[in-house]
């Protein structure tokens, strides 16, 4: 199962996450199933002080947790919480994240993640926390809640 869904994850990353396109992001995993994600340099990620924004090291760091977290899961998730910290500027580098399992639970799968330059010096980290997607229509069935469309 886990390598069927692992060629179904790197063909839904490669065909639907377009944001991941559009900033060069390349997926792959590890011998231990983590997911990491490497994304080139580009200029035109970087704010106003010639650094790369952080809005774009918490993008990559959400995508390289939600596809570890879908795979460790063997489904979809939903990012429900991150926590990150960005220890150091990164400036012109490549960066390169990786995504830990810290919990698999019932309901939602915690995710360590971290990036790094080019030169291996830590970036940021953070955990995020995902939403088992069958969780949400038990949730709902349970509580009789609806969605904003009234279903």
């Amino acid at each position: 199962m886990t390598e069927n869904y692992k060629q179904v994850l790197l063909s839904r990353f490669r065909n639907k996450t377009h944001i991941a396109r559009t900033f060069g992001m390349e997926l792959s995993f590890d011998e231990k199933d983590r997911g990491i994600i490497t994304m080139p340099y580009n200029p035109d990620l970087d704010h106003g002080e010639r650094g790369i924004h952080g809005g774009i090291v918490a993008t990559l760091l959400d995508t390289v947790g939600w596809f570890t977290c879908a795979l460790a899961h063997g489904g979809p998730v939903i990012t429900t919480e991150m926590s990150l910290y960005f220890l150091q500027k990164a400036a012109s580098t490549e960066l390169k994240a990786r995504g830990d399992i810290l919990n698999l639970g019932r309901k939602q799968v915690i995710c360590k993640m971290q990036c790094w330059d080019e030169k291996g010096i830590r970036i940021s980290y953070g955990t995020g926390t995902f939403l088992i997607i069958s969780s949400i229509d038990k949730l709902k069935e349970k509580k009789n809640l609806k969605d904003f469309n009234g279903n």
